[in-house]
């Protein structure tokens, strides 16, 4: 048996193998043809092969209503010598399973240039998979360092190989703006643009006085999406508010608590103090451009950002002190809480899942999915407070962080080492979690910000193998150190198939 990543959840070898050739063929049950088209996508260009559709196919996708035990995403996958049959209850599921039909195939299958002469043979097995967490997610941020639409749909096409189920797309920040709101254009116009960006160790103030900027289109977005979609992922946008909002401010200054005061786009790393104000106007841009982001990403879930917000500037300001009083709060500080409150309101109304980053959750409304990225206890303790919980913890998945102590590793976010290990040991479920807040954790997700990573080169580094070990991990549960390694090992041949530029 090639070695999966992630591993399945019961796999059987039997002798012998099925030979993928010119003359087979697809037989397709109804709903199936979307499985059908990704797996030609996928092996076309290695292999050249048809895979054209026949009543009489010896290759069978199918939908099966009785594998509804299996969930979404399971799936059941029987290769005999002269007949291959892949079932699942849910199109989803499918998907995943011709993800595991592409890491059985020998690893030059991945290949994007034709490989002549080689025999694409699959081993005959008996697959019946499941993932442990619906939630296995990835986090990109394009805020600080911009990276066109083309490199988001490599990236797609790798996590889908490792059944990552959620791409978090980070698209704003206070260094920029890269989603375009037909309402408010200077968002992308102005808040898209920087003059310099930093370089060297956070904080320390020198930069290389490169500008930087970029944004999507709509039709961009929307293709992403789509591409996605086509793949089992899920693109989940994150617009920051009420904080990490000064590209905004540059934009448009009189959504702030100084509408006198000109800002540029932030060049500067770290927590800006410089927030959205609290006045009805601004209420109506956040609810005007998330609208905009509901028309072009039909994900159930929307992430507003919500964390690392000062309230100085809501402390000093009249009307955010008036505002707090006529709402009947204790003090500007509790602005916060109010503020998304009023935001993720907007969001559930529209029947979507207003998503947010906190420590222990306690500062977002209970209709919050919370992201928990501080300490690996927070997720027991916000999903102990009723909360769908996400484990983000940055020490285990936080992937802009150095991954050894070797002087030649690339520029990396100040603090500690998160190395393979790291991740492949993270458990998003505390072993003292009971068993209602345990099913309350959804997955897990590993995040890497750009502030030092500014090519899609770097990104792959940081990226692989680590998000390789969360992959299994969410998937598979608990598996040992030794034999995820081993699995690794011949997991790498696939990631040179693919060009992927990987931490050795």
């Amino acid at each position: 048996m090639p070695a999966l990543v992630p591993r399945p959840t019961e796999a059987t070898l039997r002798p012998g193998h099925f030979a993928l050739d010119d003359d087979t063929e697809l037989h397709l049950g109804p709903g199936a043809e979307p499985a059908a088209d990704l797996l030609r996508t996928l092996l076309a260009p290695a292999t050249g092969l048809p895979l054209r559709p026949s009543p009489d196919g010896q290759f069978t996708l199918m939908l099966d209503s009785g594998l509804g035990h299996l969930g979404e995403e399971g799936y059941v996958l029987t290769i005999d010598p002269h007949a291959v049959s892949l079932r699942a209850a849910h199109p989803t599921g499918l998907l995943r399973g011709i993800q595991t039909i592409r890491q059985l195939l020998p690893a030059r299958a991945l290949s994007a240039s034709p490989q002549r002469g080689t025999p694409w043979l699959l081993p005959c097995a008996d697959i019946t998979d499941v993932p442990r967490r619906p939630w296995r997610g990835a986090m990109l941020d394009v805020a600080r360092h911009f990276q066109p639409v083309s490199y988001l749909r490599r990236y797609v096409d790798v996590l889908a190989l490792h059944k990552i189920s959620v791409f978090h797309l980070h698209l704003t920040d206070d260094q920029g703006w890269r989603m375009p709101v037909a309402a408010y254009p200077k968002l992308t116009e102005i808040g898209g643009h920087r003059a310099e960006s930093q370089q060297g160790p956070a904080g320390s103030g020198t930069y290389d006085g490169v500008p930087h900027g970029g944004a999507y289109t709509r039709a961009e977005l929307t293709d992403l999406v789509r591409y996605a979609a086509a793949r089992g992922v899920t693109v989940m946008p994150e617009i920051e508010m009420p904080g990490h909002v000064r590209a905004a401010l540059a934009a448009y200054p009189h959504l702030g608590n100084h509408p006198e005061r000109t800002l540029d786009v932030w060049t500067r790393w770290g927590v800006c103090d410089t927030v959205l104000g609290v006045h009805d106007e601004v209420l109506d841009f956040c609810r005007t451009v998330l609208d905009e982001v509901m028309d072009v990403f039909p994900s159930p879930y929307i992430h507003v950002g919500g964390e690392e917000c000062p309230t100085t500037e809501w402390t000093h300001s009249a009307a955010a002190r008036e505002r707090a009083a006529a709402e009947g709060l204790p003090n500007p500080e509790a602005l916060h809480g109010w503020f998304l409150g009023r935001v993720g309101d907007h969001l559930v109304r529209c029947g979507r899942r207003p998503v947010g980053w906190a420590e222990t959750g306690a500062e977002l409304p209970l209709d919050f999915t919370v992201l928990t990225w501080r300490d690996s206890s927070h997720t027991l303790t916000a999903a102990r407070r009723g909360h769908p919980v996400v484990s983000a913890y940055h020490r285990a998945t936080y992937l802009d962080y150095a991954q050894s102590e070797d002087p030649l590793e690339p520029p990396a976010q100040p603090g500690t080492v998160v190395d393979l290990r790291a991740v492949h040991a993270h458990e998003p479920v505390p072993e003292d979690a009971d068993a209602d807040a345990a099913g309350r954790v959804l997955g897990t997700q590993a995040q890497l910000w750009t502030e030092f990573v500014t090519t899609p080169a770097h990104i792959e580094y940081l990226t692989y193998p680590r998000l390789c070990a969360l992959a299994d991990r969410g998937w598979s549960g608990t598996t040992d150190w030794a034999d995820f390694r081993s699995r690794l090992d011949e997991h790498t041949a696939r990631l040179d198939a693919l060009g992927v530029r990987y931490h050795p």
